[in-house]
């Protein structure tokens, strides 16, 4: 049987013609062409018969495959080159680009020449598009980003987010997303630096936001563009970090505001300026600043208070949220920001959300530790207690709510954060504001020391098993790691927890009767108040960079003078 037979056969089920073999008499008719296969078959049973013997011969007739020809095919594949596709080359670029610097010329002659007609210069327009559109494939080859900025085609693409229609700008920023690719930059660091460089002298993310400001978000593709705008943003700030004050500086950190404020439904586009504000605050201290400068701690407020009483309605919405109170977060690592915070009633409305016990309870209660923490902490420390918010600390701090899937901080992270603020508060406030805090202690037959003490025995008995961890390498021979890196994994061990714990305990126990409850408690555990010295000791010797220099060395002194007291 030959291949004439194979293409001849139709199933029966083709609607365009009955099937062949439905009688015999028909059955000759279709011999005639496969007369070297054998007499032909009286029956459609003897027929499928044929057939599946066929489709067991005809592969053992095929020649067999080459090795060479075998890397061939694969190579073939790996390329993804189709009938009539090239591989963009230098030639192949110059070639585009060429056509591109024409298309542009020629659509601002057709622009100047007819400018109230625009039927006249439509084509013109449609051929620059087409021509960007092709442009896609420089992506695909990052090793030609220094010859695309030497022919000046980041320039001209760069010329073109000024144009007056709106659909060149969004597919030049198209094109500018996918250039600006984490995946394609790396494949190429000297494509990635060059094209970079061009950008950031060209001063790229000024015309991207001037772009940002004409385009109307209610048009698809529109929006479409804003979200490519923020791609490109990220890009950037991935692969070179101090880009950020760059993008700041030159009004994005403005406009994100404005958008922020926009009473537009929420939507994907509001949650990505959300993650680009927390990337922009997040190791940027001047970005910070000017954050404080521009009204946008008020701004963030304003956009949190509205989860005081409500949750968010989607997964998406709450991931927005938690990037308002990151952003937050670091803005208050600015000292110029906590007074900003403190005006604006960020305290009072961060005590809110911890009362209400809704999901916004997490993402405040670190902001609050942001607030109140360090020598710039001091007023919101005293404002804290004005405002009753040791009604509203002290309850977190003898129960830890129960962690579930919509809680995102863990019961570690939890208490960390409120023998934080704790601590702070000790250490910041003075006068009244202390007196009532140290009160709280001797409140209910002391049952606020007893959970102090509790705490306490949990976070060294994590801190002694770290330790033993530590011990165990080093007995086995395994690399050894430096002193920092130690200390680093002891602090994330429950170190900093139990920190934080003893230096509240010190500070309490300038009260006679708290001090002997805790003695007392100690003495029943079979513990020693050595053990609380030496965590102390060891926490005044790495105070680090937190704060000046003199602040640092006053720190370390009243450490040093709480435990010889102690």
């Amino acid at each position: 049987m030959d291949v004439g037979e194979l293409l001849s056969f139709k199933p029966e089920q083709t609607p365009k013609r009955p099937s062949d073999f439905d009688n015999d008499e028909d059955s000759g008719d279709d011999t005639s062409s496969v007369v070297s296969a054998g007499p032909a078959p009286k029956s459609r049973k003897s027929e499928q018969q044929a057939n599946v013997r066929t489709k067991v011969v005809v592969p053992q007739k095929e020649p067999q495959i080459s090795e060479q020809e075998r890397l061939d095919i694969l190579k073939f594949v790996e390329t993804e080159e189709v009938e009539g596709g090239e591989v963009m080359d230098e030639a192949g670029l110059k070639k585009i680009l060429l056509l591109f610097e024409k298309r542009v010329l020629k659509n601002q002659e057709m622009r100047i020449k007819f400018p109230d007609n625009p039927e006249k210069f439509m084509e013109s327009e449609i051929e620059l598009n087409d021509i960007i559109q092709e442009l896609h494939a420089v992506a695909t080859v990052p090793d030609l980003y220094p010859l695309l900025v030497e022919l000046n085609g980041v320039s001209s693409l760069l010329e073109l987010l000024s144009h007056q229609n709106t659909d060149i700008s969004v597919a030049v920023v198209h094109l500018l997303q996918e250039l600006t690719d984490v995946d394609i930059l790396h494949e190429s660091l000297e494509g990635a630096e060059t094209l970079i460089e061009a950008l950031r002298n060209q001063q790229a993310a000024g015309l991207l936001v001037q772009n940002l400001e004409k385009l109307d978000e209610g048009v698809k593709e529109e929006a479409d563009g804003v979200h490519n705008t923020m791609a490109i943003f990220e890009n950037l700030m991935e692969i070179k970090s101090e880009i950020a004050k760059e993008i700041a500086e030159q009004g994005l950190m403005q406009w994100i505001l404005k958008r922020l404020r926009m009473k537009m439904p929420f939507d994907a586009n509001k949650l990505y300026c959300s993650e680009i504000m927390s990337i922009l605050l997040q190791d940027t201290n001047e970005n910070r600043v000017l954050l404080g400068n521009i009204d946008g701690i008020d701004v963030l407020l304003q956009q949190l208070a509205a989860y005081k009483r409500h949750d968010p309605t989607s997964t998406e919405e709450q991931e927005f949220m938690e990037n308002l109170f990151n952003s937050l977060c670091s803005a208050l690592m600015a000292a110029e920001n906590r007074e900003k915070f403190l005006k604006g009633e960020g305290l009072q409305l961060m005590n809110l959300m911890l009362r209400e016990k809704k999901l916004s309870r997490n993402g405040s209660l670190k902001v609050l530790d942001h607030a109140v923490s360090g020598p710039d902490g001091r007023d919101n420390c005293n404002k804290f207690v004005d405002i009753l918010g040791l009604r509203t600390i002290f309850p977190l701090f003898m129960k830890t709510p129960k962690r579930n899937k919509k809680r995102l901080l863990s019961t570690d992270e939890h208490e960390e954060h409120v023998v934080s603020v704790v601590a702070s508060m000790l250490r910041n406030c003075k006068g009244p504001q202390r007196q009532r805090l140290l009160a709280k202690f001797t409140e209910n037959d002391f049952e606020k020391v007893e959970r102090l003490m509790e705490l306490h025995f949990k976070y060294l008995e994590k801190v002694e098993e770290v330790d033993r961890e530590v011990d165990q390498q080093i007995n086995a021979g395994e690399e050894e790691e430096d002193e920092d890196a130690i200390y680093i994994k002891r602090l994330s061990g429950g170190l900093f927890t139990l920190q934080l714990i003893d230096y509240i305990i010190l500070e309490i126990s300038s009260t006679d009767v708290v001090k002997q409850r805790i003695l007392q408690i100690l003495s029943l555990r079979n513990a020693s108040m050595k053990t609380i010295r030496h965590v102390m000791r060891e926490y005044a010797g790495n105070l680090g960079d937190a704060g000046d220099s003199d602040w640092r060395e006053q720190e370390q002194a009243h450490i040093i003078q709480l435990v010889d007291r102690f």
